[in-house]
């Protein structure tokens, strides 16, 4: 195996705020401990948190790396001594910071092996948005066959993942998008219902669709969004937020539809779950969804590709809201 350098090039973030600026320094190689592995990254998916991390508005977890990126496909060339049957092997997995790098740390257990016949670039695209969206719908929202699935940003990274997992489950779908293209793609995906929220309210095209409501709605824009949702839901149905792209209020909001319904409003994050709940999920992922993922029964949606050194190009793109499936830095 090659030797490996003290030093590494990273992609480093120049005065956090709206006028960030994304640089290349030089910084000291990580050094795996008793249950990580090191992994000489051949790309990294790019995900709209980092986006606000540059922002100041989504700081890394104590004692983790400032860089950017959440997850990385690549080689392993050092573990911890319990797993070194990993040397050598392609991997892919989230990181909870790090992944902006030539060099990233990867928890043991988060690791998967790369299926045959998967890019690098494919694969770095796929663990962040399918592990949330199966946190999502099955840890958190426990879909089930025939139940009715509203998944706003249905062309966004997670939301392909989860129109493909509902799909596996055997929901009926809904999706709400801000352009015909992207509804072309979720229509592609399995989606049953397709909503240009441009041109019609969501929530008054869905109650002709679905009169008798919705079981689970996953929604990463919240603010408005809540109050328009809750008269939506089935008995016992759910709201997931697992983003505020709209913003943290939510003007106006009446309890008492929510309470007529036995609703629940849950809020979900993946990043600063703890190591174990990281694994535990990877491990249930990998073993309802590997085969499948292997056969390319699901798979992630690559847009586009970019060189690392073009991060910022990258950024910008994801920024403008035109993406389609994800962005991948290659190295």
């Amino acid at each position: 195996m090659a030797t490996i350098p003290s030093m590494m090039q990273a992609i480093a973030v120049v005065n956090p705020g709206k006028d960030s600026k994304l640089v290349i320094e030089q910084r000291p190689l990580p050094q795996p401990g008793p249950e990580q592995l090191l992994i000489k990254v051949a790309a990294a998916g790019i995900n709209r948190a980092d986006l606000m991390q540059r922002r100041g508005a989504y700081p890394p977890p104590e004692g983790e790396s400032d860089i950017l990126g959440l997850e990385v496909a690549g080689v392993v060339i050092a573990a911890g001594p319990q797993h070194k049957s990993w040397l050598g092997k392609a991997v892919f997995g989230l990181v909870p910071g790090g992944g902006y790098a030539e060099y990233a740390l990867l928890h043991a257990g988060h690791a998967m092996v790369v299926p045959a016949g998967y890019s690098m670039a494919e694969v770095a695209a796929t663990a962040e948005v399918f592990l949330t969206a199966y946190q999502l719908l099955s840890s958190i929202g426990n879909s089930q066959p025939g139940q009715h699935v509203l998944i706003h940003a249905g062309a966004s990274g997670v939301g392909t993942a989860a129109v493909q997992l509902a799909k596996a489950i055997g929901c009926k779908v809904a999706v709400t998008t801000s352009s015909d293209d992207k509804l072309e793609l979720c229509q592609k995906l399995g989606a049953d219902i397709l909503i240009n929220y441009k041109d019609v309210a969501f929530e008054q095209e869905l109650s002709k669709h679905w009169p008798d409501g919705v079981d689970i709605i996953l929604d990463p824009v919240a603010g408005d969004y809540i109050r328009r949702e809750i008269p939506l839901l089935k008995m016992d149905g759910k709201i997931v937020i697992y983003a505020m792209m709209a913003g943290r209020d939510v003007p106006d909001l009446d309890m008492a539809p929510l309470f007529k319904r036995r609703g629940q409003i849950i809020c979900s994050t993946l990043r600063n779950r703890t190591n174990s709940y990281k694994t535990r999920l990877t491990q249930a992922f990998y073993q309802a969804y590997g085969q499948a993922l292997a056969q390319r029964q699901i798979q992630p949606v690559l847009q586009q590709q970019f060189h690392w050194h073009q991060a910022e190009q990258a950024h910008q793109l994801m920024a403008s809201n035109r993406t389609k499936g994800k962005l991948v830095l290659t190295f």
